[in-house]
């Protein structure tokens, strides 16, 4: 079964219910759909009227040893004190397997989404990414990738050059300017850090407040650059952000030490998220949830404005690092 085309038409109402019994949990009230694209994610009361998250991983996307570290980093976070939300063991195991899914059930957290503007959620988030570092850094995964070129730049050129839903006439010019950014991209890339466990998809999504911090979904962790973990939180002109991350990486550097040389690394980093989601709709297209979440990606209108989004990250890349203001 290839994940790319693969559209979970034969996850049912029926066989979620009979997979959570398979595990000795009984539904009291109806599934809940939660927003997620790349895996199925469901809320639901038990019969003990407690709250749960059923989480259903796309087919042939992480294989059993790959989930297994993800459970096993979040576990040692938590164990750690570190506020994250982990995977449940129901019978001596977090990871369960009926009718070919693989699925991991959490307990039922509310909270509010953090807010970007916040100061005091600000250097909370700053604290715990820190913290989160600190532990992150003791060993690396061994099954889960490296952030690299190959599967954040190439592999996505292939598939967004190759794509029938994008226009011959915008073709042309996507494949210039990609071969440009890619070309920019590698000229100010560098592999001279310590790569370490990271969230990796550290946006104000995964992050909730309930009177504190909290991380939530390290489904795409692996390994990389401690930067990953703190460019993605900044927003707004170049003075704003520079803001942002002095008041980041002061609170940060309580637990974890900053390499500051990674900031040469925050507009390649931001290419590569660009191109690789890109690649990522149209890869997962066959899923019936992507084109209604994303009808815009077929337009040659659309593509014609990422053509200009793709020259403004050129400049980006070749502009001047972004500097830390000296400390008092």
């Amino acid at each position: 079964m290839n994940s790319s085309t693969f559209s979970f038409q034969s996850l049912s109402p029926d066989l979620i219910i009979d997979s959570l019994s398979s595990i000795g949990l009984s539904i009291d009230s109806g599934l809940t759909v939660l927003n997620s694209y790349e895996n199925r994610v469901y809320q639901f009361q038990d019969e003990d009227h407690k709250r749960y998250v059923v989480k259903f991983y796309r087919p042939n996307r992480w294989d059993r040893q790959q989930i297994l570290e993800e459970h096993q980093f979040t576990k040692q976070l938590a164990d750690a004190e570190v506020p994250v939300i982990t995977p449940l063991t129901f019978n001596n195991t977090t990871l369960h397997e009926y009718q070919g899914y693989l699925f991991t059930l959490f307990a039922s957290v509310g909270g509010r989404q953090y807010e970007m503007d916040n100061i005091e959620q600000m250097e909370s988030v700053g604290m715990l990414l820190g913290r989160i570092h600190q532990i992150g850094a003791k060993q690396t995964f061994l099954h889960r990738p490296t952030i690299g070129l190959e599967e954040y730049l190439y592999r996505p050129q292939d598939i967004l050059l190759s794509s029938a839903y994008i226009s011959k006439k915008v073709q042309t010019d996507l494949k210039d300017i990609l071969a440009q950014l890619i070309k920019t991209v590698e000229q100010h890339w560098h592999n001279d850090w310590q790569p370490i466990r990271l969230h990796a998809d550290c946006h104000a999504g995964n992050i909730l407040w309930r009177d504190n911090t909290m991380f939530v979904d390290f489904d795409d962790s692996r390994n990389g650059p401690a930067i990953q973990d703190l460019w993605m939180l900044l927003h707004g002109d170049r003075q704003q952000q520079r803001l942002q991350l002095d008041l980041l990486i002061e609170m940060y550097q309580e637990y974890c030490k900053f390499d500051h040389h990674q900031l040469k690394l925050i507009e390649p980093l931001r290419a590569m998220r660009m191109v690789h989601h890109l690649a990522w709709i149209l890869e997962r297209w066959q899923d019936p949830a992507f084109p209604i979440a994303f009808p815009w990606i077929t337009d040659e209108d659309f593509w014609r404005q990422q053509l200009a989004e793709f020259n403004k990250q050129i400049d980006a890349i070749k502009a001047p690092t972004i500097q830390l203001m000296p400390m008092m």
